[in-house]
């Protein structure tokens, strides 16, 4: 018998090759699994996405169709309730214009008869007095109704109650809806408008017009509007009173209401429309293919793209980099941050050339910056613990400070601060910009210099000018004296003689005649008259030094100085120079201050310069022949509230001969003049002067004649009270 031959499943080799086999395929198996999991994972996420962003996409068209078509009705009902209202008012003025200048009856009645034929929604017009009762009619042709008379002049009608409540507002008014029957057994809606009458303040009549509501809707509402919606007119309960439009058409319905306010009566406008479902199972099988082969075209080049927008947007914000930073090396504008610490965080080149310092020695500074002046330390301190607690906003303008170099000089800045935002929008600091103003100060000086330098060149010229007035302004005083004088000593002299005194010439200092031999000693009149005679020389005496003061001070140059004055004060130091020329050219001055005036805030010799020079030309234009009345006016008033309020304005007027519109345009152009000995600088100066008080200076025509010369300066700030 022969041994059985072995197979491969009983050999034992199977098991031994298949056993490590079976945890490596079962390996593999799961890891395509979890391949196949993770990709139909994302499909699906996808898809999901997909899905819903188009049903999103459905359901928003769908609202915004809906929407769209709400919006349209809300804006036709609101045309529709402006076209009412419009029309209304233009019935109401067409109305007011019958009774114009009074008409007869028999005008009233063709233009009520051409009111009503022009105007379908006017069913009647009715002419009623005071007592309410008809005097005329007339009826439109188009819907001819009968009217019961005594119920229209019934006090419980609605004509009558709408003419009260217009006799009450003295205006027009509207009465609240009635049914009104027709004679075929139907009727509508009807509203009464009534106009009061009055004549010379007195309640003359009335005119009470009666209006169709389906007419309004029919000929007062655009006929586009009614063919597409239906317009009705409903009480604010709801109840329906006029329907008009097109028949429903539709499965879903709008509706928008819009109140027609009136004067006594209200009405509700409303329009409804109907609109089909959207037929959208075909658009949205379309949109989901195109949409799934576009998202699956689109998810890697939106990869690609993004990668490379992001490298270009890296480049970009390294090209902004560096040109951010070479404009910030090229800035001659100092800059310089803090955070909401104090410390500073960034400082630019020109901040640095600026003070001295390196950046590397300001940055992280935050108590004391090295660049501060030893002796303004504490104070800065306190302002920056202001600043960075929120307490003080910095002004936009700006404000100045001083600064110290590495080297020690000092030097002043204008700094600008702005809060400083990040991107998220939050406050993280302040962002300062410094401006050295060294130079502009040099050069405000030198101007200022110059400034003062023609004024005083003006002021010379001026009492050039004045010098031959002065002597004969000082020998009036003088002469007085020396007659005075005389009559003292005649007074002294005995008695002895009845002989009188010789006047004592003038200018010579001897007085003329005979004098009386010793005799008997003077008496008491005698005494009492030399009394009165020393006085009046020393009056005499002090009218002439004031005279000759007031050049003085005048010419004196003074530093410059604002400081709190009257303004009568300012009148009264240019008043004696004003009044030397005066006198010469016969020009009467007056002068007015309002009572309760405060004290300006300004330069006294600088505005008395002004003052001065406004005079002179005013006295100066009043020196013609033809001119006989010459008056010279000087007031000083507050200026109107809300105008320049805080301001004082004077007024330099003259009855003068004006000035032609051609010398006007160049009035105040520096070196020109109108006189042949002028120098063209006065006007030109004075405006100077007042811009730089903050003040303004110009001119108008006076009536009759002349002109007014106007300039203002500002009040003195009252001092500040001690807590």
């Amino acid at each position: 018998m022969n041994p059985p031959t072995p197979d491969d499943s009983t050999t034992g080799l199977g098991a031994p090759l298949e056993a490590p086999l079976q945890p490596r395929r079962r390996r593999t198996l799961l890891q395509r699994w979890r391949g196949a999991w993770r990709r139909w994972s994302l499909w699906t996420a996808l898809v999901s996405l997909v899905v819903a962003m188009l049903a999103t996409l459905v359901w928003l068209a769908g609202r915004y169709e809906e929407s769209q078509v709400q919006s349209q009705l809300e804006r036709d009902a609101a045309d529709a309730v402006a076209d009412i209202r419009v029309s209304l008012s233009r019935t109401l003025q067409n109305l007011q214009a019958l009774h114009a200048n009074d008409p007869g009856e028999l005008a009233w009645e063709v233009g009520a008869a051409d009111l009503v034929r022009n105007h379908r929604e006017l069913i009647r017009i009715e002419w009623r007095d005071a007592a309410m009762r008809v005097r005329d009619h007339q009826q439109s042709p188009y819907r001819p109704l009968a009217w019961d008379r005594r119920l229209r002049e019934s006090s419980q009608s609605d004509a009558a109650i709408a003419c009260a409540n217009a006799r009450r507002l003295s205006s027009p008014a509207y009465s609240s809806s009635y049914f009104q029957p027709h004679g075929d057994g139907l009727g509508s809606e009807m509203m009464d408008l009534c106009l009061p009458l009055t004549s010379g303040g007195k309640l003359t009549g009335f005119v009470v017009a009666t209006f169709s509501l389906r007419e309004i809707l029919l000929n007062l509402v655009a006929p586009n509007l009614t063919r597409r919606q239906e317009a009705s007119f409903i009480e604010p309960d709801g109840t329906r009173l006029a329907v008009l439009g097109a028949a429903r058409k539709g499965s879903r319905m709008f509706t928008s209401q819009h109140l027609l306010d009136m004067p006594g009566s209200t009405l509700v406008l409303r329009m409804d429309t109907w609109h089909a479902a959207p037929s959208l199972f075909p658009n949205v099988l379309t949109a989901l293919v195109t949409a799934m082969s576009i998202a699956l075209v689109t998810v890697m080049a939106v990869l690609v793209r993004d990668n490379r927008r992001r490298l270009r947007a890296e480049r970009e914000l390294a090209d902004a980099l560096a040109f951010r930073k070479a404009m910030e090396d090229s800035l001659v504008t100092g800059l310089r941050a803090r955070d909401l610490e104090g410390r500073i965080t960034y400082v630019n080149p020109a901040f640095c050339a600026m003070v001295g310092f390196s950046a590397a020695e300001l940055l992280g500074q935050s108590v004391t910056a090295p660049y501060w002046p030893p002796e303004l330390v504490d104070e800065y301190r306190e302002r920056q613990a202001v600043r960075l607690s929120g307490g003080e906003v910095p002004p936009r303008e700006g404000f100045e400070s001083v600064f110290m170099r590495k080297d020690g000089t000092r030097f002043p800045v204008l700094i600008i601060e702005a809060p400083l935002i990040n991107a998220q929008g939050q406050h993280t600091g302040w962002m300062s910009a410094f401006l050295d103003i060294s130079e502009q100060r040099r050069i405000e000086e030198l101007s200022r210099a110059s400034q003062e330098r023609l004024q005083a060149t003006a002021r010379l010229a001026t009492v050039g000018e004045m010098a031959s007035l002065l002597s004969h302004e000082l020998n009036q005083p003088l002469a007085a004296i020396s007659s005075y004088a005389t009559g003292s000593i005649n007074l002294l002299e005995p008695a002895s003689s009845t002989a009188p005194a010789a006047p004592y010439a003038a200018g010579t200092g001897t007085a003329t005649g005979s004098t009386e031999s010793p005799g008997t000693p003077p008496s008491a009149d005698d005494v009492e008259g030399v009394r009165m005679a020393l006085t009046q020389i020393a009056r005499q005496a002090e009218r002439a030094g004031k005279v000759i003061k007031s050049v003085h001070d005048f010419v004196r140059r003074r530093d410059q100085a604002r400081e709190s004055l009257p303004a009568q004060q300012l009148l009264d130091a240019i008043l004696p120079l004003v009044s030397l020329q005066a006198r010469k050219l016969r020009v009467r001055v007056q002068t007015h201050v309002e009572p309760g005036l405060p004290p300006v805030l300004c330069d006294r010799t600088m505005v008395e310069q002004v003052l001065l020079n406004l005079a002179r030309n005013a006295m100066q234009a009043m020196d013609h022949p033809d001119i006989h009345q010459r008056v010279l006016d000087i007031s000083v008033l507050k200026t109107a509230t809300g105008q320049r309020a805080g301001w004082i304005k004077f007024t330099v007027t003259d009855l003068g001969t004006g000035i032609d519109s051609d010398v006007a345009a160049k009035l105040f152009t520096p070196f020109y003049t109108t006189r042949s000995e002028g120098m063209g600088l006065g006007l030109s100066m004075c405006r100077t002067v007042i811009e730089q008080h903050g003040g303004f200076l110009g001119f108008a025509a006076n009536e009759p004649r002349g002109t007014v010369f106007t300039f203002t300066l500002p009040v003195a700030s009252p001092p500040a009270q001690s807590p």
